[in-house]
């Protein structure tokens, strides 16, 4: 073609309403799939490239009446297709006009240069709409419960959080009111995460997941349910011990995550501490697995809502406590202080003495290979004690099968800290 036709420039638009058209031909492609859908494929698309091009005229015409009028049309049109044969539908068909509304919307944004974001919306959107019945059906599993523990994170999240100083207070200045609050929604929206999805599974899952959501809730309040039930019900000694095993290593997990999030720069010396322990107890576990011959009921364990006010704010205390003693001890003891600390926090939570030793590496007053070796110490004590717990409530059967692998756990991290903890 001759250059004359096309002046230097016009082309490269070409691809903001190719992209344009596979938002919209995504979305519609869905909605085709929909008998009650008055908007198809050709009409997504063709939505998609109408939000692009009134767009362009917008920007080139200074007027933003022109998209704001688009949407009004697209939007009117849309309604008023359903209105015409609304006696045919058992649809009233809110949820494609929204979604043709979205799709004019993401043509427009394609224009100023969002096409990234345009495409990962229309991706969210198709998946929204795909996944009708499976959404409906999880709204009717949640119950009054659900619903407050969600309501209670975002209180925590977005009320209480944004009105606190980011200032440091104290002894050691180790004290920051919204650094504190912001580990109270990190360890709450991770338990919040396991707290839900156990109401989700049910019994339906078995015990690999159960033991791996148990121990992203509560791994102590998961072991000690099992080790009860097992205690009544001496059928459930096998599967007691692979809950109980899989949730104690689902928290070396948790500690990753949590390091990872607040201070990646330790991940190095402590990512090959965990994993060593982490894959000497996966040994251990997966060979108890393969001993169980036959499923069998797996029991609920009953934690407390990791979002109501008064969990939140005991951990926030607990995790206020042990920085201030962390700090105290570190600076009189140097580091044998600082580890007395972490195993004596450890025996009921290593989440706390964790995100201190992560504080305190992030104020400079630790040195990263300080906050592993509380970390592990911690860990190291919070599997003692709970196998303390198994072997004063539980069956000897029960003590003895959980003590291989948490034995063998703890061992592994303690040797590998010996071995890359320097």
């Amino acid at each position: 073609m001759n250059s004359a036709f096309l002046p230097g420039g016009e082309l490269e638009h070409l691809a903001d309403f190719a992209a344009s058209l596979a938002i919209g031909l995504l979305i519609g492609l869905e909605r085709q799939r929909s008998p009650a859908a008055r908007a198809g494929l050709r009409t997504f698309a063709l939505v998609a490239l109408f939000g692009t091009l009134t767009a362009m005229l917008t920007q080139k015409t200074h007027s933003p009446l022109l998209l704001l009028g688009g949407l009004l049309l697209v939007g009117i049109m849309t309604i008023a297709a359903y209105f015409r044969k609304q006696d045919e539908l058992a649809d009233p068909g809110t949820t494609t006009v929204v979604a043709i509304l979205i799709c004019y919307g993401l043509g427009a944004i394609v224009w100023y240069g969002e096409t990234v974001l345009a495409s990962m919306l229309a991706i969210v959107t198709t998946i929204l709409l795909y996944f009708k019945t499976e959404l409906h059906g999880m709204t009717h599993d949640l119950d009054r419960r659900d619903l407050i523990s969600m309501l209670q994170f975002a209180v925590l999240t977005f009320i209480i959080l944004p009105i606190l100083p980011n200032e440091n207070y104290g002894p050691y200045d180790a004290i920051n009111p919204y650094q504190v609050w912001l580990m109270i929604i990190l360890i709450s929206g991770i338990s919040l995460t396991g707290y839900v999805a156990l109401r989700f599974i049910g019994q339906r899952y078995g015990a690999v997941l159960l033991g791996v959501f148990g121990g992203l809730v509560s791994s102590t309040a998961t072991t000690m349910v099992f080790t009860r039930r097992s205690q009544e019900n001496s059928d459930l000694v096998g599967l007691a011990v692979v809950v109980i095993l899989l949730a104690n290593l689902t928290v070396l997990v948790r500690l990753a995550v949590i390091s990872a999030i607040i201070a990646p720069s330790i991940l190095p010396l402590l990512l090959p501490i965990l994993g060593v322990g982490l894959v000497m107890g996966l040994i251990v576990t997966v060979f108890w697995w393969h001993a169980l011959t036959r499923q069998q009921e797996v029991p609920i364990p009953q934690t407390k809502n990791p979002t109501e006010f008064t969990t939140a704010a005991g951990f926030g205390l607990l995790y206020a406590v042990v920085l201030l003693l962390s700090a105290w001890l570190s600076d009189i003891a140097g580091s044998s202080g600082l580890y007395a600390i972490a195993v004596i926090s450890g025996l009921t939570d290593v989440d706390a003495i964790t995100l201190s030793s992560l504080r305190l590496l992030d104020l400079g007053k630790l040195q990263a290979t300080e906050a592993v070796t509380a970390i592990t110490l911690a860990t190291i004590s919070n599997i003692v004690f709970k196998l303390g717990l198994i072997v004063v409530i539980g069956s000897s059967l029960l003590a003895k099968r959980t003590a291989l692998g948490m034995i063998v756990t703890a061992l592994g991290l303690g040797g590998a800290l010996l071995l890359f903890g320097n």
